[in-house]
């Protein structure tokens, strides 16, 4: 295989990157449910008139994530969707918005189909889709697909080195555990713009030195949001990227579950032991401006523990704090009619 450890990134000529990610600014996506599933599909209805809305406004994303199972015991269903069907649908039904992917399980799905849904993915959006990549934080998944938990990390690494040969190589040679492919095929689509841009999750099982090599991104979790948390985020973020070959630019992206209340000076007060900020608007601008101070590029906005109608909470986000930290105006997406 060749070697993708050169710190190679997706730039600023991959549609949905540039809509996301620069360098010194913050841009806001929304995370997907919009309100958490318990048993009833119906809380899921009317999510796509409230991302068309977000499409039509300065968000730079939408985010959907990858939970093969429900495990009653993780507390928390998370996507019930199948993350490449969704994607595809609001892939149809959108024309601006970064679709992005927090997070694909990497060691749970075979490289060839993540490569295949991948750019088929980012194809048929003109370039819009940005790929987290996760080892898989639900241990109960791993026994269904016959795989071991404790060494998803070499998995990992397999799978991201298969992803890239895949993508973006002509009938690549490649042999490891997972597989082997001769040379004498090839995988297509391949991405719209030429590269998939790829953003580890987490650790994922991986040292900060592979993943500042391996990635075009890093997603990190925020820890505390109050206090000095802002600022122990961007050091954080600030000892990846000493370790980035060449010093390229490579973003770092956060998420966090918000309650937007009505009242705007509202102060941010913790809720669920720390894992959801109740606030108002006020107190969300400030900790945004933090993160962008701190040098932190995108922020996924979730509502779905929030007590209000969702697409209330997110019209608020739209008029109020998106104008502030607007998508990037990086490349068009390719206009094709498939």
């Amino acid at each position: 295989m060749s070697d993708v450890s050169n710190g190679a990134s997706a730039g600023e000529g991959h549609p949905g990157f540039g809509r996301m990610f620069g360098e010194g600014r913050l841009t806001v996506g929304l995370f997907l449910p919009l309100r958490q599933y318990a048993g009833d599909m119906e809380v899921l209805k009317g999510a796509l008139e409230v991302v068309k809305q977000a499409d039509a406004s300065p968000f730079a994303a939408v985010w959907a994530r990858d939970v093969p199972l429900f495990d009653p015991g993780f507390g928390d269903a998370g996507q019930v969707f199948d993350l490449w069907t969704y994607l595809a649908w609001l892939a149809a039904h959108t024309q601006h918005l970064a679709l992005a992917a927090g997070s694909a399980i990497f060691t749970l799905r075979h490289p060839i189909d993540l490569a295949k849904q991948a750019t088929t993915i980012d194809q048929l959006s003109g370039g819009r889709l940005v790929l987290g990549a996760a080892s898989g934080d639900r241990a109960s998944e791993f026994p269904a697909y016959g795989i071991d938990h404790l060494t998803r990390g070499e998995r990992y690494r397999d799978a991201v080195e298969w992803f890239r040969e895949l993508t973006e190589v002509t009938r690549p040679a490649i042999s490891s555990g997972l597989g082997r492919l001769g040379g004498g095929v090839d995988l297509l689509p391949k991405p719209a713009f030429g590269r998939v841009p790829l953003v580890v999750t987490g650790s994922s099982q991986q040292k900060a030195e592979w993943i500042a090599g391996n990635a075009d991104g890093w997603l990190v979790y925020p820890g505390s949001v109050y206090g000095e948390g802002p600022k122990a985020l961007g050091a954080k973020a600030a000892a990846w990227r000493e370790l980035i070959p060449g010093g390229a630019f490579k973003p770092v992206a956060t998420n966090e579950w918000i309650e937007l209340v009505e009242d705007r000076h509202q102060k941010p007060t913790p809720l669920r032991g720390g894992f959801v900020m109740r606030t108002g608007t006020e107190g969300l601008l400030e900790l945004l401006g933090r993160w962008q101070d701190a040098g932190i590029n995108h922020a996924a906005l979730g509502v779905q523990h929030g007590r209000r109608p969702p697409a209330e909470a997110v019209a608020q986000l739209i008029e109020e704090v998106a104008p502030h930290f607007p998508a990037l105006a990086g490349p068009e997406p390719k206009g094709l009619e498939w």
